[in-house]
């Protein structure tokens, strides 16, 4: 696979990932942004949208924000310069938006979060911060100065009077313009700083980082979630202690033994992960369509050559037991067995499955079955 702009990913994955920020010029030549601003503050004012404006100085209060949804005269009470509207997760209401995670399939889909988008008038800027996770920051429209470098972490001083975490008295070691099309990326960590040159767009492609403290309590409460879980600690072999209230070393062994029989239960990890990782991040937009589908309806819909593709907030991942596969859409878990296994990699190689591919599984009452499941819950739709 390549990155955007002709790179070989396996290049970029060992020289840059999660190691060293880099400049792709041009790796989008000639593009166009699909939304305009008008249409950015739009959406800002959508109950189902998560938008925010960061004003920089606010009455004389530093780097103020501002969550929507907003009133469609917010936007005329702005100053004309130095203010930001965020509009997060354009991806799920912009196909054309949504389209572009296609072209960052190098990293498994578990890892890759949403499409952000940031406009700005002259000077607009978030303020010099650092990400926990890693971006790559496309140039959709103007131009925007990027200042960038340096590791920073919870103890780098931040500018007081703000909710937003501003770092304080950083010096930046790199300084880039970018025009449409180009792209930087930033490993998590790195402070960066972006100034808008002139009224601009900058789409914000992000990943997903889980914490140890998701993992852990995700994990474990699927596990109490299970029937085993109601089981009781026995010790027929009890011995009388020399003091009743020591706890003994045996004790600690044997809950010690007891948790890591759970916990190192690789089947149930693969299964919890899976649905962890594909839930939808907005409930909003994955939702059952007016008009259901029917299995036959779906199979004659596939033998016609229409497109199906992955609803814009949908998740697909799947993992490969010894005996069957687990296909994960949208938190939801479907194993599959025999012929019907190579479904799961087809749904999930990307946003359009390959229809001609797709054609085969067309008279198999068994995958119309699922594909129509899919159809109806919201997760799949004829273009």
């Amino acid at each position: 696979m390549k990155l955007p702009g002709g790179l070989a990913a396996e290049d970029f994955l060992r020289e840059n990932w999660q190691k060293k920020p880099r400049v792709i010029r041009q790796a989008f030549p000639g593009f166009q942004c699909p939304v305009s601003a008008d249409e950015l503050a739009g959406l800002a004012c959508e109950d189902a949208v998560e938008s925010r404006i960061v004003v920089e100085d606010d009455k004389g209060k530093p780097w103020q924000l501002h969550n929507g949804p907003f009133e469609p005269e917010r936007f005329s009470q702005l100053p004309e310069t130095h203010w930001t509207l965020l509009v997060q997760g354009l991806d799920h209401w912009v196909p054309e938006i949504a389209d572009l995670l296609d072209q960052f399939r190098f990293v498994p889909n578990w890892r890759l979060d949403d499409i952000m988008a940031s406009y700005a008038p002259k000077g607009g800027s978030v303020g010099p911060h650092f990400d926990q996770y890693d971006v790559f920051l496309l140039q959709a429209q103007g131009q925007r100065t990027w200042q960038y470098g340096g590791r920073c972490d919870e103890s780098s001083p931040r500018v007081d009077g703000t909710p937003l975490r501003i770092l304080k008295d950083w010096t930046p070691e790199e300084t880039v313009t970018l025009n449409p099309g180009d792209m930087l990326y930033l490993p998590p960590g790195i402070g960066h700083h972006g100034i808008a040159e002139n009224d601009c767009i900058t789409l914000s492609i992000g990943f997903r980082a889980p914490t140890i403290d998701d993992l852990l309590t995700g994990f474990t409460d699927f596990l109490c979630s299970r029937t085993d879980a109601s089981e009781h600690l026995s010790d027929p072999d009890l011995q009388v202690q020399h003091n009743p209230g020591t706890i003994s070393p045996q004790v600690i062994d044997q809950l010690g033994r007891k948790l890591l029989e759970k916990l190192q239960d690789r089947r149930q990890l693969a299964l919890w992960f899976g649905q962890y990782s594909t839930a939808p991040k907005s409930l909003e937009i994955v939702v059952p369509p007016d008009e259901t589908l029917t299995p036959e309806s779906v199979s004659e819909l596939i033998s016609a050559d229409n497109q199906i593709r992955w609803n814009e907030g949908s998740r697909f991942a799947y993992y490969d037991f010894e005996d069957e596969t687990a296909l994960f859409v949208d938190g939801e878990q479907y194993l599959l067995r025999g012929e019907a296994t190579p479904i799961a990699e087809l749904l999930c190689a990307g946003a359009r499955p390959d229809m001609a591919a797709l054609a085969g599984y067309a008279g198999d009452e068994a995958i119309c079955g699922l594909l129509c499941a899919l159809v109806n819950q919201g997760s799949l739709y004829f273009e």
